[in-house]
């Protein structure tokens, strides 16, 4: 058996990145994040109001922002700093979906400061946001959430009754009233209701859902439905032989219920958005890192000079990602190994039981699909540090976007 499923860097590239830019460190393919986004336009370019607004909590780097920007992609934010990395950018206006939850005053104050599109997770904070923030913009939108299982012929993709996100359907009516008689003109529909679902199935579905959802509001409260946010959750395939989703298929599928549901309706202008991290980013991003030891107990340990502080997913769901070692793609994966950093919990491992080629002191490894929830996600747990993060540029060329972590940020919010 060899490694199937290659990297977007061979060795060559990666040897010359390595001898610029110290390991371990986060890679992004910039060609290939441009396109992938070029590719979600065009499945939803049916719909005249479009628009993708990448979810900045997946990598809430500003090279990264840009670049999406550049295609035209909005941003999704859920924080206050999300929001200043959108004001430092000149991100404003409806170019950013505010969906927060728990949600402190000072947040709502920034986002209606910017003029974002908020997204109410749930009815108490519309008298929350009145009297901490003031009037109720005249764009508005609501998170839905239905209860119960959700499924796909009989297979169950999710529990949103089990999630603390959103509205119940009785809420949500009453909340757009409620808004509504606060001074709100435009309306949205918002609902996450799976995560990482390869399945092509799963947008239209929801959006059946919601468009469905979006007629009985109108009847019920006169409110004006301006968009329908169909979120997240769409995924892609950390293992190999696994299928990416296909995009143009699923953008299809939204077309499909669209044409069935809304249009009848007299609601064919209703604009539909997205806000996903995962399928923009995952696959075009790496990490790099270099084998420092090998350990031979009771198991084959290969040591490498990354940790879970730079990519927590294996440690804290199990996650599976896709391990390449550097010019040995074509080799034999004839050995068992546990890929291990060297934090002080036995979970810091990126790979358990995994058969690769023979893995030699050196050797730069690059660990799959981490362009998303991968460096937004790590944390100084033993005193570690983060790394850094670089662009591979068209050209082939290595952009330093972000620096690695020193010594001196780890002390500078101390104090002794």
């Amino acid at each position: 058996m060899t490694n199937t499923k290659l990297p977007f860097v061979n060795k060559a590239q990666l040897d010359a990145l390595c001898a610029k830019f110290p390991t371990p460190f986060h890679l992004y393919d910039a060609r290939g994040i441009a396109e992938n986004a070029r590719r979600v336009n065009a499945a939803f370019a049916w719909n005249k109001g479009y628009r993708e607004y990448f979810a900045v909590k997946a990598t809430p780097t500003p090279a990264i922002m840009e670049l999406l920007r550049a295609e035209g992609c909005g941003m999704d934010c859920s924080s206050l700093t999300e929001l200043m990395l959108c004001e430092k950018l000149g991100i404003r206006g409806e170019e950013i979906m505010f969906s927060s939850n728990d949600t402190p005053a000072e947040e709502f104050a920034l986002a209606a400061k910017l003029g974002a599109i908020i997204n109410f997770d749930d009815i108490s904070h519309i008298p929350y946001y009145i009297e901490h923030v003031g009037p109720i913009p005249e764009t508005v939108c609501c998170r839905f959430n239905p209860g119960g299982k959700f499924s796909i012929a009989n297979r169950i993709m999710d529990n949103p009754g089990e999630a603390k996100y959103g509205m119940t359907r009785e809420q949500i009516g009453e909340a757009f009233r409620m808004l509504k008689g606060a001074g709100a003109k435009r309306f949205g529909i918002h609902a996450f209701l799976a995560s990482n679902t390869t399945s092509e199935a799963y947008y239209p579905e929801l959006a059946a859902q919601l468009f469905r959802l979006a007629v009985e509001l109108r009847r019920e409260t006169g409110a004006d439905i301006d968009f329908i946010n169909l979120s997240g959750g769409v995924g892609i395939p950390y293992r190999p032989g696994e299928p990416m989703p296909d995009i143009a298929v699923i953008g299809e599928g939204v077309k499909r219920a669209f044409d069935d549901i809304l249009v009848p309706a007299g609601m064919g202008g209703v604009r539909i958005f997205t806000e996903m991290g995962r399928y923009m980013l995952a696959p075009y991003g790496c990490l790099v890192t270099k084998v420092l030891h090998m350990k031979h107990i009771y198991k084959d340990y290969v040591g490498v000079d990354a940790s879970a502080c730079d990519l927590m997913r294996p440690a804290m769901y199990g996650a599976y990602h896709h391990i390449t070692v550097a010019g040995k793609e074509e080799a034999e994966c004839g050995r068992l190994y546990d890929v291990t950093g060297s934090l002080c919990e036995n979970n810091d491992k990126f790979a358990v039981d995994r058969m690769l080629p023979e893995v030699n002191i050196g050797d730069t490894l690059v660990i799959h699909d981490t362009g998303a929830h991968g460096r937004a996600m790590g944390y100084n747990y033993n005193g570690r540090l983060r790394s850094a993060e670089v662009l591979l540029m068209p050209d082939g060329e290595g952009r330093l976007i972000r620096r690695a972590e020193t010594p001196e940020d780890y002390f500078a919010t101390l104090d002794f």
